[in-house]
């Protein structure tokens, strides 16, 4: 197996495959923050592009195409066992699995593309940098990279540096041979060919693939969902991963994996599977801290109420493909200001940008909840928003 794709698989044998691409430059470990959730549910099968992290470098010195790399995955799958998959890919690593959904159809049971296009601009600019790193290695690009990745409040975080410093390892020639595959690709005109269940995640902040690449991807694509994810530049899954696991986890479940064995709702069908289900969306809308704190807290006399919610209210209601667990969000915060329930409103306005409702959109629900709920229940409810967002601002600040 030394000529594949160096990869990493986490999570059960049994469980259904999800492939993971990465972008140009980086490492497998760009997926990191969403793979211990992922794994819960999915066999995880992350790889490196060639000449990248730990996989030797496999590309043509000359007319390299994302074609190349569909095909060196789907080897990868030959030999690991997995005839179809979920497939997630990054920029590069999207581009990726839009080709294997358009020529491969049969192998690709869903796909998520997160900051990635149909064409990534003019192929000049890639084959100028191309002959840049030819020429003077990928410390000129590794040098740029973060603020191409990054917003400003995160480039200074370690996330940020370590994945700077897989650009600077990659291989010259791998890497521009990434880079002519690239300025190649152009599936525009080929987007209707996909017929799997699609999401695409884009980066209000990303100057590489701004969000009308992704809109485009969408219009172009029967069914897609888009999420836009705010204060999030060309790796929004570094830099907000919570919000692209969100998305992520809620567009797995609705997919053709999502309910594979469930009941007539689509949700599972006993009560192992309800409370595993529902210990997966719990964690990826409240946090694991959360999640953990209160399982710390249980005792012999709680434990059954802390099943219940597990398994009725995550396992049987947030699992259910009706609704996008935004929408779901939106409900919830709606409900709860009605009812006057502060503590859990607190607790689902921190779910809600999980989930991907960026602060304009949970100021929108409240206004919405103000006409039909009441102004003074609103007044309360603006105040708990207003501390929660506070503190949000205050812990990414402290983080970057």
């Amino acid at each position: 197996m030394t000529n594949l794709l160096h990869h990493r698989v986490d999570g059960a044998g049994g469980a259904p495959p999800l492939v993971l691409g990465p972008s140009l430059g980086t490492s497998l470990a760009v997926w990191d923050a969403q793979v211990p959730a992922l794994a819960r549910t999915h066999r995880v099968i992350r790889y490196d592009l060639p000449g990248h992290g730990r996989s030797p470098a496999r590309l043509p010195a000359t007319g390299a195409t994302v074609a190349d790399l569909g095909r060196m995955v789907l080897e990868l799958a030959d030999r690991l066992g997995v005839e179809s998959f979920a497939y997630g890919g990054v920029s590069l690593g999207g581009a990726v699995g839009t080709w294997l959904a358009v020529h491969h159809a049969e192998r690709v049971r869903s796909l998520a593309l997160v900051c990635t296009s149909a064409r990534f601009g003019e192929p000049s600019g890639w084959r100028e940098r191309a002959a840049l790193v030819r020429a003077e290695g990928t410390g000129p690009v590794a040098d740029t990279a973060v603020h191409r990745w990054f917003t400003p409040a995160f480039a200074g975080a370690p996330a940020a540096a370590a994945l700077v410093a897989d650009a600077r390892a990659a291989d010259p020639e791998a890497y521009a041979a990434c880079c002519d595959a690239l300025a190649a690709f152009d599936l525009r005109a080929e987007l209707a060919r996909i017929t799997v269940p699609t999401c695409v995640i884009a980066g209000r902040d990303d100057p590489a693939t701004p969000p009308a690449h992704a809109r485009e991807l969408v219009d172009g694509i029967a069914g897609a969902s888009l999420t836009e994810v705010g204060h999030a530049a060309h790796l929004a899954n570094v830099e907000r991963p919570g919000p692209v696991l969100a998305a992520l986890t809620a567009h797995l479940a609705d997919g053709p994996d999502g309910g594979a064995s469930g009941g007539p709702s689509g949700g599972p069908s006993d009560d192992a599977s309800r409370h595993a289900a529902g210990m997966a969306v719990r964690r990826a809308v409240l946090g694991d801290a959360h999640v953990d704190r209160a399982e710390a807290r249980s005792t012999d006399f709680t434990a059954p109420f802390q099943d219940l919610i597990t398994r009725y209210a995550w396992g049987e209601i947030w699992t259910r493909p009706g609704l996008s667990r935004r929408t779901r969000s939106c409900v919830t915060l709606t409900a709860l200001v009605a009812r006057g329930h502060h503590d859990e409103l607190a607790m689902h306005v921190r779910a809600a940008l999980r989930n991907g409702l960026t602060p304009d959109e949970i100021q929108e629900v409240l206004l919405q909840s103000a006409v039909y709920c009441g102004v003074p229940a609103a007044n309360s409810a603006f105040a708990i928003a207003n501390w929660v967002l506070e503190e949000d601002r205050a812990e990414e600040e402290e983080g970057h």
